[in-house]
């Protein structure tokens, strides 16, 4: 049985998550109260429903404003050698108060902070904090569309997870922020930056002219062999691990030039050695 345990930040977009596993089959139960997760999970593994071979379960702030007993329902999981995995949602601080200003819906706890819908996001996650490090998966909605958001859920949690772990790759702009779920940052601002080459400005890593200025030094070259070198070594570590995603973030200055044409060497390099892959250029048009 693979079950799920789906947590995270209030307005980061676990309805839109658990609509989509459900769309790939999973069974899903939402604001379940963190007491009832163990019987919840003995149920489902005693019964011979095939509905419940994939269930998913989401608790959050809602259930537990405490939120200790989901830490110990956890740990009894552990203890008894549940199968498991914890599936955190995750956003950035202005993207969850934009979207709870347009869906005008209040936070659990803003009653609880005086209306303050800042003061309650940053409480929240402080909450969660804990729970955040002991998930074995993290996706930022941040810059997802609801489709790319699908596709992410779809290629995670479709195959076996057990037998298969996605890689996601990144490019990104650091001006802009790092990615908050990347397991690893390499900063490529050390190499060439055509963005101060006149004529290759207003195009982006995707475009062969810059491309082609980006890798022809010497000191790219080196730099991404130094890259792959580490990676072949440690994917299959985090493979080995039980990671179901391992999210690897390339960044520049502004996230169009160097670190694009990085990103898309670095997933058409894990491609030939047969990793599932999924590729994304947060900043390419900003």
């Amino acid at each position: 049985m693979v079950f799920l345990v789906v947590t995270g930040i209030s307005g980061a977009g676990k309805t839109e998550v658990t609509n989509a596993l459900e769309d790939i089959g999973f069974y899903c139960v939402d604001n379940i109260p963190s007491e009832l997760i163990l019987n919840f999970y003995n149920l489902c593994e005693k019964t011979t429903f095939k509905s419940t071979e994939r269930v998913a379960v989401v608790s959050d702030i809602r259930t537990s404003k405490v939120f200790d007993t989901l830490f110990e329902a956890l740990e009894v999981l552990k203890m008894e050698q549940k199968n498991y995995k914890v599936l955190f949602i995750d956003a950035n601080d202005d993207i969850i108060v934009r979207r709870f200003k347009k869906s005008r819906r209040k936070h659990p706890l803003s009653e609880d902070y005086l209306g303050s819908l800042v003061g309650a996001i940053r409480v929240e996650r402080n909450l969660l904090s804990s729970i955040r490090e002991k998930a074995q998966v993290i996706i930022d909605t941040s810059f997802l569309s609801v489709s790319d958001l699908k596709d992410t859920i779809s290629n995670l949690f479709l195959d076996n997870t057990t037998e298969s772990m996605l890689i996601r790759c990144i490019s990104f702009g650091f001006k802009y922020g790092i990615p908050i779920e990347a397991d690893l940052v390499f900063d490529v601002r050390c190499l060439p930056n055509p963005y101060y080459i006149k004529n290759l400005k207003r195009f982006t890593g995707l475009d062969a002219c810059v491309r082609d200025y980006v890798l022809k030094w010497e000191i790219t070259k080196i730099f991404f062999k130094k890259v792959i070198s580490f990676l072949d070594y440690t994917v299959p570590l985090y493979r080995n691990e039980g990671k179901s995603q391992l999210v690897i973030a390339v960044g520049c200055t502004g996230g169009k030039h160097r670190s694009v044409v990085l990103t898309q060497l670095l997933e058409k390099h894990l491609k030939i050695k047969n990793k599932k892959t999924r590729i994304h250029h947060r900043d390419l048009n900003r």
